[in-house]
């Protein structure tokens, strides 16, 4: 059984993916992404393990998402070289 740890909402897990939450929602509608529904109050949620695997599917597993602490790395960098 999964824990509610498991599962993102639709901003963290636009945020993962770096798409829009309209994305995310248009790809439900679509059956592109399964969302699962919150059992109290109906929300989207998105398993962690669909996620991992559409970007392994698409060869993103690696890229990191430019809402990570890498990015940050990489603007302090340059913050650094000015």
């Amino acid at each position: 059984m999964a824990k509610i740890s498991d599962f993102m909402t639709v901003g963290e897990a636009a945020a993962y993916l770096s798409v829009s939450k309209d994305s995310l929602r248009r790809w439900d509608r679509a059956g592109k992404l399964k969302a699962r529904r919150h059992p109290i109050n109906g929300y989207r949620l998105y398993q962690k393990s669909d996620l991992d695997e559409l970007l392994r599917r698409f060869g993103l597993e690696d890229t990191p998402s430019p809402r990570t602490s890498g990015a940050k790395k990489r603007r302090s960098k340059r913050k650094q070289s000015r």
